[in-house]
């Protein structure tokens, strides 16, 4: 049995992440995202939609984004 890399549960069906060139192992989603997910630079919550980019920070939304004074970013729809 693999063991997660966040929680240490030893579990039967853990699964892998391959990003960046690391392998990283997870019991659950909610260990996944904790590890993985950037956080808003704004707000603070796991991004874990598609998010914004602007100036190399990322952001949950354009609203957190134009709170932090980027400008010109808007919402996909």
């Amino acid at each position: 049995m693999a063991k997660c890399e966040v929680c240490g549960n030893e579990y039967g069906m853990t699964f892998e992440v391959h990003a960046q060139g690391a392998v990283h192992v997870f019991d659950c989603f909610t260990c996944a995202i904790h590890r993985m997910a950037p956080v808003c630079e704004n707000c603070k919550v796991p991004i874990i939609n598609q998010g914004v980019e602007a100036d190399g920070s990322f952001f949950c939304g354009a609203h957190c984004a134009r709170e932090k004074g980027k400008v010109g970013i808007v919402d996909r729809v």
